[in-house]
């Protein structure tokens, strides 16, 4: 299984170049393959709620509603992987080893890990540092 992180997810919104490399290696691919975590949602929904609070126009609040529809769309059509009670074991264990880490990239780790998947990511700086997690960058 491969996940997603949540900038790879960010790269796919946007669209782009960097979007196309990234879309032509997934569509390799079966669907089953591929997912998201919980994380990712939830980095992404305070994210759009913010978002949503700062829209002062109605026209900008109808724009914000119709791409946060989208990414709606988006996560009900893939898989959505849970951080569940192995998770947060490993998450424990990953945050007394690697406590310079971010908690949300260590829970995102500690999915991937559980789950024996291979993240997608472009940010290897950090997520190369956890031994034991497989990360790969499909943005280049």
């Amino acid at each position: 299984m491969y996940l997603l992180d949540t900038d790879s997810l960010s790269i796919l919104e946007h669209g782009g170049e960097t979007a196309r490399l990234l879309i032509a290696k997934l569509s390799i691919l079966e669907a089953n393959e591929l997912a998201v975590t919980i994380i990712s949602y939830e980095e992404q929904m305070r994210g759009w709620l913010s978002y949503l609070a700062r829209s002062r126009s109605i026209q900008a609040q109808v724009e914000a509603y119709k791409r946060l529809k989208k990414q709606l769309e988006n996560y009900c059509a893939i898989s959505v992987i849970d951080f569940d009670e192995r998770s947060a074991v490993e998450f424990q264990r990953l945050k007394k080893l690697y406590p310079r880490l971010g908690s949300m990239d260590l829970k995102i780790a500690a999915i991937a890990i559980a789950n024996d998947a291979i993240l997608l990511t472009r940010n290897l700086k950090d997520f190369g540092q956890i031994e034991e997690l497989r990360s790969e960058d499909w943005t280049v």
